[in-house]
């Protein structure tokens, strides 16, 4: 019997193009998009992407918590919402996108951090996801100034950001595991923020909503349009 390529012990029954051999249903269940580089026309990726997201966003829950708890500590309700930011951006521009990769992310964020440093001076032009990330936080600037006047930590928060989320993203180049995870995490844990995102994405726009992480005595709120004023 042919046995599976990626465990060598069970017996290899469907044919994976990333490793050129067969494999057995189990490990293409598990390590699939996260250990293995699957290509994005794979048959096998349908059935399985939904619990896929799902399940990577359960283990990317506690990351994300960890990370919003370390950058409240180093810059506050300020570095969550740039955070927060650059959740919604990413979500509403590759929650539907087969190919998009770890990368572009961690590519876009490093982007904008370079713009923010007072010694940038732009070079070539931006990848278009760079771009989005970019024209989002400068609304989000001139939305809430007092917020991200004191912007000079807003590098080491992104950096910060960076370091964690590759760190998930694991060192495949090709990995889509921190997007997956991510997009999962909000598809699993907040359901309606992931239509209103799909929606306002489809509508060609992305109004910022609210924190994905309420502190616990406030409702999940997302603001539509109308509203981009914080009340304390």
């Amino acid at each position: 019997m042919s046995r599976c390529v990626y465990c060598k012990q069970r017996k290899g029954k469907r044919s994976c193009p990333a490793l050129t051999g067969l494999i057995c249903s189990q490990c293409c269940g598990e390590h699939r998009l996260t250990r293995i580089s699957c290509p994005p026309d794979c048959d096998y990726l349908d059935t399985g992407s939904d619990y896929q997201q799902k399940r990577l966003g359960e283990q990317f829950a506690p990351v994300r918590r960890e990370l919003y708890r370390q950058l409240s500590v180093a810059g506050g309700e300020k570095a969550a919402a740039l955070f927060n930011l650059i959740e919604v951006v990413t979500f509403g521009y590759f929650h539907d996108r087969r190919d998009g990769q770890d990368a572009e992310v961690f590519a876009a964020i490093q982007a904008l951090r370079r713009t923010l440093s007072p010694l940038h001076v732009p070079s070539a032009p931006m990848p278009v996801f760079a771009e989005r990330l970019k024209k989002e936080y400068d609304t989000f600037v001139k939305q809430q100034p007092q917020q991200v006047s004191d912007a000079g930590s807003a590098p080491e928060i992104l950096d910060r950001a960076v370091a964690i989320l590759t760190e998930f993203s694991g060192q495949d180049f090709q990995s889509r595991r921190f997007l997956n995870g991510m997009i999962g995490y909000v598809k699993t844990f907040h359901p309606e923020i992931a239509e209103h995102l799909t929606k306002q994405h489809e509508a060609g726009r992305i109004v910022l909503p609210g924190q994905l992480t309420p502190p616990p005595q406030e409702p999940t709120h997302v603001h539509g349009p109308e509203c981009h004023h914080h009340h304390h």
